[in-house]
């Protein structure tokens, strides 16, 4: 059987060059980069060649590149690197509703810990106002945190905006960029963030890479204690290897992010306008056009997701019903909710997520079998009628 893979914000496959660049690093060059012999150096030269190529697509800085183990750390170095270095200022973060668990979980932890934390919510295309975020700040707020691109629905959040507004107010401003980079245009200046988190593995890097922008002058404590590595910033001797091929990733993804956003973007819209003519009662979760170039979620009515994946995976094609996080997670997907959803359709949902080694014949594919799933689950459902 042909497997079809439409799950790309769960995790992108490695590129071949990129696997290519990282396999010296696993046993020919495997100095440690702290050590100021040969092999250490030879390392730790690769770490900065890596460096340079991460901060040339970020139009950053080098010193403001640290590298850590994924966008989690990463997000989570945000919020506590923050808040700690910055106890004088407040105690009071801003983010949204819509965030990945690798904002919401820490944030949770966090008011346990007593501090404040407001959660602004998206209107019904999932979008973030900048006013919103403004009118939730007070004379405490340290940090706001908003991600540039949702990982569900794929909205496209107006950061320079809000941004902006935290400048005003002299506050630090995050944005989790995870699923943007690599597939969108990102650039820290003209963004106007103070921080922003990314992962390799979604980019066609290794899983266990990542990095934190931090702008020069930004106060924030280490996260990870220990050693000296990056600059104080970060202990634990470095994942070259991994480290190696998110560089490589990232300067692949610079030659041909244009062309692949625009071929994704023609498969998505042919998803999106195919899908609810050839099925009843389906919605399209997020915004219309203001929405990854590779993302598409809908819901549909009298269905359960578990099923549908199930469904599809028997027909050798993998999608998601939401978060690969919360993929196992029976509760309904709080991005949804948060755009008004109602639990029936959040529990109805499938992501589909295509990529740079996705064909038309395979959503050519999709689109002739899918129908007959839906069919044949609503046929099972007690609530269908045909109307």
């Amino acid at each position: 059987m042909d497997r079809i893979y439409f799950d790309y914000a769960a995790t992108t496959p490695v590129d071949p060059a990129v696997a290519e660049a990282m396999r010296p690093y696993f046993s020919d060059k495997f100095g440690n980069p702290s050590s100021i012999h040969y092999f250490g150096q030879e390392a730790k030269k690769a770490i900065e060649d890596a460096r340079s190529k991460v901060a040339t697509f970020l139009g950053a800085r080098e010193d403001e590149i640290i590298f850590t183990s994924g966008g989690t750390e990463s997000d989570n170095f945000t919020l506590f690197g923050i808040l700690w270095g910055n106890a004088i200022r407040g105690n009071h973060v801003v983010t949204t509703a819509i965030e990945h668990h690798a904002i919401l979980e820490p944030c949770n932890f966090l008011e346990k810990h007593g501090y404040q934390v407001t959660y602004v919510k998206p209107d019904n295309n999932g979008l973030i106002s900048p006013e919103a975020v403004k009118d939730a700040m007070t004379e405490k707020t340290v940090l706001v945190s908003c991600m540039h691109a949702n990982n569900e629905i794929g909205v496209i959040q107006p950061i320079r905006e809000i941004a902006s507004i935290a400048k005003e107010k002299g506050v630090y401003f995050h944005t989790d960029a995870v699923q943007t980079v690599g597939h969108i245009p990102v650039d820290v200046n003209d963004l106007n963030v103070d921080l922003l988190s990314l992962s390799a593995h979604k980019f066609y890097g290794p899983k266990g890479a990542g990095c934190l922008y931090v702008r020069k002058g930004t106060r924030i404590q280490a996260y990870l204690r220990g050693g000296g590595q990056e600059r104080h910033r970060r202990a634990s001797t470095e994942n070259v290897p991994g480290i190696v091929g998110l560089g490589r990733a990232i300067e692949i993804c610079r030659e041909k992010m244009d062309v692949e956003a625009a071929e994704q973007m023609r498969l998505r819209d042919k998803l999106i306008t195919e899908i609810p003519k050839r099925i009843k009662r389906v919605y399209l979760n997020g915004h219309p056009t203001r929405r990854l170039p590779n993302n598409v979620n809908f819901s549909i009515e009298y269905i359960e997701g578990e099923s549908m994946l199930l469904n599809l995976d028997m027909l050798g094609i993998a999608a998601s019903t939401g978060s690969a996080c919360t993929s196992g997670d029976l509760e309904p997907s709080h991005v949804l909710l948060s755009i008004g959803r109602p639990h029936e359709l959040c529990h109805g949902s499938l992501r589909m997520t295509l990529g740079r080694f996705t064909k038309e014949a395979e959503i050519d594919r999709f689109l002739e079998v899918f129908p007959n799933i839906v069919a044949k689950l609503r046929a099972m459902s007690p609530l269908y009628e045909e109307k």
